[in-house]
C-alpha cells in the first residue's frame, strides 16, 4: 500500500528541493520520504525503509504488522489518528489528515498539501532600530564578539563595555554585555544591561528572552509571563494552528519561549494558556531543548484527567531522556496513569 499526493506551495511559486514528508501517528512520527523536485511524494507503508525504529503500531496489538509481513503495509484503521507533514526550510510546514484516505488500484490518494512561505518580522533577531553607529564603536563590538568566542571574557567586557560608552543608543551592545556579565555570574548587572537594550528596541528579542530565562530561574512567574508574551506577541508563528509543526530556523529559539511562557502559566494556574503554549513549544522546537516540556505537558493533561495524553507526553520524556535522574519516578507516575486510564476506559462502556 503507497501513499501518493503532492506539495505546493501557497503563493505558486516553485517548490523548495528539500521538502520532506512526514507521516505522525499519535504524535509520533513514523515515517519520512523527500519528495520529487516537482512535489510528487509516495510513501511505502509498512516498509521498514524510510521508517523509524517504532514505525509500526503498538507492537502488543493484535492488529500490529510484524516485520516479516511488512511489505503487506498497515492495515487502514491504524491511519485514522495519522497526518502528513510537509516541510522546508523558510516555510511554515504543511499538515493533512488521514481520516477517510481514498484507496484506487492499492494506493492512498492524499491530496495536496500547501506550505507557507515564512516572512519574518524584521529586528526579531537583530536590532531594528537603523545603524547609526560610529566605526570606532563598531571595532569594539566586533572585537568583544570574537573575544567571547574565544572564551576571553574580560576582555569581551570591557570591549562591549568601551562600545556603549560610545554609543549608548546600540541595543546590540547592551545585549552583548549582557551576555557576558550573565556569563561572569554578575547576574544583576547583566539584568540592567539587558533591560537597557530592550528600552532602546522593544522589537529586539533577544534580551527579552534573556530576562526570561533569568526570571525563570528565580520563579519569577509574572515576570516571565510578561516578558514572554512580548516575544510571542511579535512572533508571525504565533499565529499558526496549534496542530502545525514548525521548523523555524531563526537563531533566537522560539521554543524556548514558548515552554517559558506555558512554566509561567502553569504555575499561575491558567491551565487552557499552559496547555496551548506547551503544545506550541512542543511543535517548535524541533530541537528537543526541554525533554521537562513533555513533564509539564502530562501534568497539564492530568489535571485535566486526559490520561491518555498524559501518557503519551510521559513515553515522549522517557524516549528523549531515558537515563534521567527522575526516569524512575517517571516510570512509576506512568503506570498509576495507565491504570486511571483503564478504569476510565472501563468506567466510560455502558453495562
Amino acid at each position: 500500500m503507497f501513499v501518493r499526493g503532492r506539495v505546493v506551495t501557497h503563493d505558486g511559486t516553485a517548490v523548495p528541493h528539500d521538502v520532506s514528508v512526514e507521516r505522525i501517528c499519535n504524535n509520533k512520527v513514523r515515517q519520512a520520504v523527500y519528495a520529487s523536485p516537482g512535489g510528487d511524494f509516495s510513501m511505502q507503508l509498512g516498509s521498514r525503509a524510510n521508517s523509524f525504529p517504532d514505525a509500526s503500531s503498538d507492537p502488543t496489538s493484535p492488529n500490529t504488522v510484524s516485520s516479516k509481513d511488512s511489505s503487506m503495509g498497515i492495515p487502514r484503521r491504524e491511519l485514522m489518528n495519522c497526518e502528513l507533514r510537509a516541510s522546508a526550510a523558510g516555510f511554515r510546514p504543511g499538515l493533512i489528515a488521514l481520516l477517510n484516505p481514498d484507496v484506487v488500484g492499492g494506493s492512498i490518494d492524499a491530496g495536496v498539501i500547501v506550505v507557507h512561505r515564512v516572512t519574518k518580522v524584521e529586528g526579531m533577531t537583530v536590532s531594528a532600530i537603523p545603524d547609526k553607529t560610529p566605526k570606532n564603536a563598531i571595532r569594539a563590538y566586533e572585537k568583544g564578539v570574537q573575544a567571547e568566542k574565544k572564551g576571553k571574557l574580560a576582555d569581551a567586557y570591557k570591549q562591549f563595555e568601551t562600545a556603549v560608552e560610545i554609543y549608548p543608543s546600540s541595543a546590540k551592545a547592551w545585549f552583548q554585555l549582557g551576555t557576558v556579565l550573565q556569563k561572569q555570574n554578575q547576574k544583576e548587572e547583566a539584568r540592567k544591561a539587558y533591560t537597557q537594550a530592550t528600552a532602546i528596541d522593544a522589537r529586539f528579542l533577544a534580551p527579552y528572552l534573556s530576562l526570561a530565562s533569568m526570571a525563570y530561574e528565580t520563579g519569577n512567574w509574572s515576570e516571565v509571563l510578561n516578558l514572554t508574551d512580548h516575544i510571542l506577541d511579535l512572533d508571525p508563528l504565533n499565529h499558526a494552528a496549534g496542530t502545525t509543526y514548525i521548523l523555524d530556523l531563526d537563531p533566537l529559539n522560539y521554543g524556548d519561549a514558548y515552554f517559558y511562557n506555558a512554566m509561567a502559566n502553569y504555575k499561575l494556574n491558567k491551565m487552557d494558556d499552559a496547555e496551548k503554549s506547551g503544545l506550541k513549544a512542543e511543535h517548535v522546537d524541533l530541537r528537543s531543548n526541554f525533554p521537562q516540556l513533555h513533564l509539564l505537558l502530562a501534568e497539564i493533561f492530568t489535571r485535566k484527567n486526559n490520561y491518555g495524553m498524559a501518557i503519551s507526553e510521559l513515553e515522549s520524556y522517557l524516549e528523549l531522556a531515558p537515563d534521567a535522574k527522575d526516569s524512575d519516578q517517571v516510570r512509576k507516575h506512568l503506570v498509576k496513569l495507565e491504570k486511571l486510564n483503564g478504569s476510565a476506559s472501563t468506567s466510560g462502556k455502558p453495562d
